[in-house]
């Protein structure tokens, strides 16, 4: 395939990568323990954890899971915010020879009980904040050993009072009832005193289950191999290494990770990229609270800053925001959802730094194309193919379109996922005959290979990066014995980018839009939840009764 827009690459960076050089995800762990030991890897809520620290840790984790008997690539599930654990967990599940289930914290009793159940999971790392949905599924599933993490279980001293404050003061703590539970502090004190047996992963070994919707609606797990996030994290440092290249030497890289890492923008972008770099992740918990969020970046270097539009705008919109320093700010890499023009041009005026859009994907690893770091403004398209990327702009039939004309993002490169766990069907609908991920996203690519997302084909909507797919949404409202029919569509929303309407048909006349948003709260994790309902007496539909979503997104929505 022409790689064209090769030509139109940042000078430096390099036509392909080589994802070769690491065996496993486990070897290039191994090797940045070795290389930056004393360094600062994660820091979290004032306490800080070094690569040393970090090995010594996930070693030990990885021996006590090893002890428990699970066999070569068994399923551990993460269900964690951005605490110091989650990267000891991440660690130990690659070290240990397992798989892991990066699991939303947020989820209902519901989604959490598909997703344990579909991998097969058979152990689970939770925070105690979100034990009771644990407790609620755990005798309809296969798992066997749970181990529960307390927010201040590695903040020293300080995290008594943090543990205090958490379950006493801010009552963030449902009761939860898990007899069998192992505490994380003890997990890592017991598999301290045992030996790690060394595990070799292979390459073609699979390291991550990521849960991704689909047409279907159901949550489908994209397969991605150890090469395939190796691959991605290397795609990712080829593409930054002229800016990089900026932070004076022997200084540590900083990135802010305020995205969630259980999403595998941050996964990748922010903790395994930061890992084989040497650099420092300062975690955030809670990037919702915005003021919060700002006191942490107080008086710290700032390299690396991927986000959403979402956050970048709530940021901008926060007096004390304009008063951090910026000097040391290269890259800004925003993601999961369409940057907004208005944001990307308010964010370089008050931090100097463009925002680089990319996009990307689950099943991608993530990334699939970003802008040159080197822009100076919001260019409005996703930018070019990653080093070792092809990417084709389709039409229905399969063939390449001219530049310009719209069809459907294919892409095919090492970062591309094997397929949906134990889904075969569901993988063949997405797969071409030679290798190409049919992304679902509509976009047209200009004469320099720059490409430009215009549509989505599937009904998906994005919530503040978040994907929503209406038939699950659809499925849990028509559950509701008061109502005949519903459609859910994506409208658009100043704040989250689109947010989740319903049309719905009553078969209960009383039926209330209050009462239907409370039915929703308990099925659905917030992102998910409908923000707007609207009762109609009917919905349109097709010829053969199918309800046309499409139809009623194009209505002009009131203001």
């Amino acid at each position: 395939m022409d790689k064209f827009w090769l030509k139109s690459y940042e000078a430096g960076v390099p036509a392909e990568i080589d994802w070769t050089q690491y065996r496993s995800l486990t070897h290039l762990l191994e090797d940045a323990f070795r290389k930056y030991a004393n360094r600062d890897a994660f820091a979290c809520m004032g306490k800080s954890m070094t690569f040393a620290e970090l090995d010594r840790m996930s070693g030990a984790m990885a021996a006590w899971l090893q002890q428990k008997g699970l066999a070569p690539g068994a399923r551990v599930a993460i269900m964690l915010p951005n605490v110091l654990q989650y990267p000891v967990a991440m660690a130990a599940i690659l070290r240990a020879g397992y798989t892991i289930v990066n699991v939303n914290p947020l989820y209902t009793a519901r989604e959490l009980q598909h997703q344990l159940n579909d991998s097969g999971a058979e152990a689970i790392v939770v925070l105690e904040n979100f034990a009771h949905t644990v407790a609620d599924v755990l005798p309809n599933t296969k798992v066997k050993h749970v181990i529960v993490a307390t927010m201040g279980d590695l903040l020293g001293v300080k995290g008594l009072l943090v543990n205090f404050v958490v379950r006493t003061v801010k009552k963030m703590v449902p009761a939860w009832s898990l007899p069998a539970a192992v505490p994380f502090k003890r997990m890592l004190a017991e598999g301290a005193r045992l030996a790690r047996k060394p595990v070799e992963c292979g390459s073609d070994d699979v390291a991550f289950l990521q849960y991704t919707g689909g047409t279907t609606g159901v949550s489908k797990g994209a397969v991605l191999k150890h090469r395939n996030v190796i691959a991605n994290i290397l795609q990712n440092e080829a593409w930054f290494a002229p800016t990089l290249a900026r932070i004076p030497a022997g200084a540590t890289p900083q990135f802010v990770c305020a995205l969630p890492l259980y999403h595998i923008y941050a996964l990748t972008v922010c903790a395994l990229l930061g890992i084989r770099l040497g650099g420092t992740n300062l975690l955030i918990p809670n990037p919702r609270d915005i003021g919060g969020f700002i006191k942490e970046l107080k008086g710290r270097r700032m390299n690396i800053f991927p986000a959403v539009n979402t956050l970048y705008n709530g940021l901008l919109n926060h007096p004390d925001f304009a008063s951090l320093d910026f000097s040391d700010l290269l890259v800004c890499p925003g993601g999961g959802m369409a940057v907004q023009k208005a944001v990307a041009d308010k964010w370089l005026a008050v931090t100097g730094i463009p925002i680089v859009e990319g996009y990307g994907l689950s099943e991608t690893s993530p990334v699939v194309a970003a802008n040159r770091c080197d822009i100076k403004e919001f260019t409005g398209t996703i930018g070019y193919p990653l080093p070792s990327t092809e990417l084709r702009i389709l039409d229905d039939a399969g063939n390449d379109v001219p530049f310009g004309t719209p069809g459907e993002i294919a892409v095919r490169g090492p970062q591309v996922m094997s397929g949906y766990w134990q889904r075969p069907d569901e993988t063949a609908k997405v797969m071409t005959a030679d290798g190409f991920f049919k992304t679902g996203d509509i976009g047209v690519m200009n004469e320099s290979g720059a490409v430009k997302i215009v549509d989505r084909k599937k009904d998906m909507i994005l919530v503040s990066g978040f994907n929503v797919y209406p038939n699950e949404v659809e499925d849990v409202v028509a559950s509701h014995p008061g109502v005949l029919e519903v459609a859910c569509v994506g409208v658009p929303d100043e704040h989250s980018g689109e947010a989740v309407k319903l049309y719905v048909v009553k078969k209960d006349k009383g039926l209330t839009k209050d009462e239907l948003l409370a039915y929703c709260k308990e099925q659905l994790t917030g992102y998910k939840r409908p923000k707007y309902v609207e009762f109609r007496d009917s919905l349109p539909k097709t010829n053969v009764g199918k309800i046309l979503r499409r139809e009623l997104r194009d209505e002009k929505q009131p203001a």
